[in-house]
């Protein structure tokens, strides 16, 4: 029977801890290895995905027209002397530009994106959503939205694409002025 030399803790540690490094190195290399040789497939998937009929395409606003559009608002508001935030959401609901403007309350921000969401969402400007609380007075629940007059649709294709949202001014009337001057800076 051989017998096993006892080993001192210290030796344990460090021999340890050489064979935690060289299993940790082996397998980045091997993911290295792995992630280098995959982007060919990668591309390929890509390629397939285009013509895929299980796939839909849709259209968003770039961030420059998104920009122009918010600004459009802005000076609007700014010619006729209200002080008012303005936000810019994609199809998804998701914020592309939001701009508060000198001198705008503190809840502008917030409501002129919520505005903006909820135009996108039902694809109607938020004055006759507001309407629309007479019959459904639930609506007002659903999270991220707000049934005032500010929001404004952006369509193309008769599909909504963005939602253009505008707070701050004295009257819901004057924010949705505001958007759709945001709204017709995209025609140009």
């Amino acid at each position: 029977m051989k017998h096993v030399k006892n080993v001192s803790r210290r030796t344990r540690v460090v021999t340890g801890g050489a064979l935690v490094a060289a299993v940790a190195l082996g397998g980045f290399g091997a993911y290295s290895a792995s992630a280098t040789s995959s982007v060919p497939a990668a591309r390929a998937a890509v390629k397939a995905d285009a013509s895929n009929k299980n796939l839909t395409q849709s259209t968003h606003l770039t961030v420059d027209a998104a920009g122009r559009a918010a600004q459009a608002a802005l000076d609007a508001a700014r010619k006729d002397d209200q002080r008012v935030s303005v936000a810019v959401v994609d199809r998804n609901g998701n914020t592309v530009v939001t701009l508060r403007g000198d001198g705008a309350g503190p809840q502008s921000y917030e409501s002129a994106v919520k505005k903006a969401y909820t135009a996108v969402s039902w694809n109607a400007p938020t004055s006759e959503l507001a309407k629309r609380l007479e019959q459904s007075p639930n609506l007002k629940d659903i999270p991220g939205t707000l049934f005032l007059a500010g929001g404004a649709p952006v369509t193309a294709k008769n599909a909504p694409v963005a939602g253009i949202g505008v707070a701050g001014a004295p009257s819901g009337d004057l924010d949705e002025k505001y958007a759709q001057v945001g709204v017709a800076a995209l025609n140009k």
